[in-house]
Parts: C-alpha cells; structure tokens; sequence
C-alpha cells in the first residue's frame, strides 16, 4: 500500500475553506467516482472519501489543508501520479500557482 500525504497552506479562513473543499469533493465525486462525505467542526472539518483502491481524508481549517489518502496495491504503482493530479487539483481551487517542473529535461539550462 502507498501514502499520500499532502499539506497546504491558505490564508482563506475557515467559511471559504470549506467551500474550496466542497468544490474539490464535487470534483472527486465526478471525475473520478469517490463517495465522499463531510463534517463539520468548530475550528476543523473533515472530508472522507472512498472508491475501490484509495481511501483517505482532507481535514479543513481556517489555515490548512491536509490530505491524506491510502493507495490499494493496483494504486500503489501510480501514486506519484495520483499525488501529482491532487496537488493541481487542490491548488487550483486555492488559486495557488503550482510549483515549476523540476525535471532536467525541461531545464533549459543545461543547452
């Protein structure tokens, strides 16, 4: 089994975190077939999801975002892609800029 694990920070406050994470959760639902479920808090909720092979859940608070999903064996061999696919998803409901591949080939640098 592989681990996902993924933190981010915002500076949204606790009411529009938990729309970004109802967005996300609608996305999950439709794009890649998780039921997902979602409870509120006082200072922190908490989004479960679920499909066949991944399991996991994103705590919401008024500064963070916390991923954590666990990857069934047929899974396991994508997880960086999985994890990848999360991250984009995530900061582009949070309207953060995704970090620059850092992968020699797109270097230009080294022409």
């Amino acid at each position: 089994m592989s681990e996902i694990h993924i933190e981010r920070n915002h500076g949204l406050g606790l009411a529009a975190a938990r729309e970004v994470a109802r967005q996300w959760m609608q996305q999950a639902e439709q794009d890649y077939g998780m039921e997902c479920t979602y409870a509120e808090g006082e200072v922190c909720d908490v989004a479960q999801f679920n499909r066949a092979g991944i399991d996991g859940s994103v705590e919401v608070s008024a500064d963070t975002f916390t991923l954590n999903a666990t990857l069934g064996f047929l899974y396991g061999s994508f997880s960086e892609q999985i994890e990848q696919r999360l991250l984009q998803s995530l900061d582009a409901l949070l309207g953060a800029k995704a970090p620059a591949d850092d992968d020699a080939y797109n270097d230009k640098d080294w022409l």
